[in-house]
C-alpha cells in the first residue's frame, strides 16, 4: 500500500497550471502572492477563448485534483464562466474569458508579486 503525498503551495499551483494547459488555456500565470497577502500563498491566472472553454478549464483542474484526494474548497463563478474562482486554500484559481481577465486585470494589481511561472499576457496594455 502506498500513501499519496499532499501537494501544497507551489507545487500545487504548478500542477494547476499543467492542468489549465491541457486544455489549452492561455497566457497561464503562476504569482507568488506569500509576501504581500494573509489569505492566499499563490495565485494562478489563465484565460480560456470563451465562457465555454473557461468552464471546461475549471472542471478539469477540479475533477483532475479530485481523483487525486485534493478537493476544492470553494468554487465560484462557474454558472456563467467570464471569471471561475477555484479556492485551494494555498492556491486560488483565476480563469477568465480574455475580455474579462483585462477588465479586472489582476496581474497590474498584485503587480509586486513574484511571478513564479509565465508572463504578463500579450495584450498586456501600458
Amino acid at each position: 500500500m502506498t500513501l499519496k503525498k499532499k501537494i501544497e503551495g507551489q507545487d500545487l499551483a504548478l500542477k494547476i497550471a499543467d492542468l489549465a494547459e491541457d486544455l489549452k488555456a492561455s497566457d497561464v500565470m503562476v504569482m507568488d502572492l506569500r509576501k504581500l497577502s494573509n489569505f492566499s500563498d499563490y495565485f494562478v491566472i489563465c484565460s480560456g477563448d470563451s465562457d465555454t472553454h473557461a468552464r471546461a478549464i475549471a472542471d478539469h483542474v477540479v475533477d483532475e485534483l479530485e481523483a487525486q484526494k485534493i478537493n476544492v474548497l470553494h468554487q465560484e463563478g462557474s454558472d456563467w464562466g467570464l471569471w471561475v474562482l477555484l479556492d485551494y486554500g494555498d492556491v486560488v484559481v483565476h480563469i477568465f474569458e480574455k475580455e474579462t481577465r483585462q477588465y479586472y486585470d489582476l496581474e497590474r494589481l498584485w503587480g509586486d508579486a513574484d511571478i513564479v511561472r509565465g508572463s504578463f499576457p500579450v495584450e498586456e496594455r501600458n
